[in-house]
């Protein structure tokens, strides 16, 4: 019998948003659960912070584990991993990487899902980000990395509430929305959350609760994209530039069947000169030769395994893609998939907020 796979929820956010108070809180109400906690510094003092754990705590230490100390995560699992199998280790029922405040998620979502041992013993169950909604707004604004781990998200936690201003949040709410409309915004009150909001989602595993496969794919909160004349991706913008309309969400929606050649070619040619620029990817699709739909879903570069349901979540068999990208037109990436699948149609209505 194959042993059952580990979740992990992979804990990011802007420096200061709050990601430890939120740590102890889960902690609180799932002690089991093993930490890995990544931080920038050659001299680690997070983990003082923690109140109550049962479960092994893992420091990384020294640079960021996205770029610097990348290599390191894998082995840091394994050895989890092993010492939990042998004895050595309580036997901890999930995982929580709490990343450094300027990470980028993508390298780490890589190795959760490309590294084949780690696959094979752990999922991935979610990405939650933290958000001061006090300073929120400004550092959005300001810091190209907290966009990112904004538009990852498949939760986003608003911390901080009771110091901000009805003004301060409002702005925040506003920009989260404009940058990932798909993910559940989470208000955290006094340090108290439902940890049932955050663990245990199979946000990437959504083939586990199929019911809820609209929900996560929240198509009418993306604007809905008409292919148009080929149009170049956005030169960068300069450093202290405005972010403005560096970050786009949207969908595209196709009528008929796709070819699964064609899909994946323009998918990888998308993913192999524009991963950068490709934040977040959700998709079902239905494919020719096909009988039931495929969930297909990414960050940048990492193109999760395609999956497929047992049935429809509803009586709509069209395909239906979002997309969140950075310095790339909408108008580019719904041409480019009409060029390889030529079966592109664009829905008659929408409901956007």
């Amino acid at each position: 019998m194959a042993t059952p796979s580990l979740p992990i929820t992979l804990l990011t956010g802007f420096l200061g948003s709050g990601k430890t108070t939120l740590l102890n809180t889960l902690l609180r109400a799932r002690p089991l659960t093993a930490v890995v906690m990544n931080e920038f510094g050659a001299v680690a003092i997070d983990h003082q912070l923690l109140e109550e754990q049962r479960g092994p705590l893992a420091l990384l230490s020294g640079g960021c584990v996205c770029c610097q100390i990348q290599g390191t995560l894998a082995p840091t699992l394994k050895n989890l991993w092993m010492e939990r199998a042998s004895g050595r280790l309580p036997p901890y029922e999930r995982l929580i990487i709490e990343t450094t405040g300027i990470a980028d998620p993508a390298p780490i979502i890589d190795t959760l899902v490309s590294e084949r041992w780690i696959a094979a013993r752990h999922r991935l169950d979610a990405i939650i980000t933290v958000v001061d909604a006090q300073l929120g707004a400004g550092q959005l604004a300001v810091h190209f990395e907290a966009e990112r781990q904004v538009a990852a998200a498949d939760r986003l936690l608003l911390t901080k509430t009771d110091l901000a201003s009805a003004a301060e949040t409002d702005a925040t709410r506003e920009r989260l929305i404009h940058l990932n409309p798909g993910a559940e915004q989470i208000v955290m009150t006094s340090g108290q959350i439902d940890p049932d909001t955050l663990i245990d989602l199979d946000a990437w595993r959504p083939h586990a609760r199929p019911e809820q496969i609209s929900r996560w794919l929240a198509v009418p909160r993306f604007t809905p994209v008409k292919t148009s004349r080929l149009v170049a991706p956005t030169a960068p913008i300069p450093p202290g530039t405005a972010h403005g309309e560096r970050i786009r969400s949207f969908s595209l929606h196709f009528d008929a069947p796709l070819d699964e050649t064609a899909l994946t070619a323009a998918l990888n040619l998308l993913r192999n000169f524009r991963a950068e620029n490709l934040l977040r990817m959700k998709a079902i699709v239905n494919l020719k030769d096909h009988d039931r739909p495929v969930v297909l879903h990414g960050v940048q570069h990492v193109l999760y395994p395609p999956t497929e349901l047992a049935a429809w979540p509803d009586a709509d068999r069209r395909s239906r893609f979002v997309f969140i990208t950075a310095d790339l037109e909408p108008e580019f990436v719904a041409q480019l998939l009409n060029n390889f699948t030529a079966e592109f149609t664009a829905p008659a209505q929408i409901v956007t907020n």
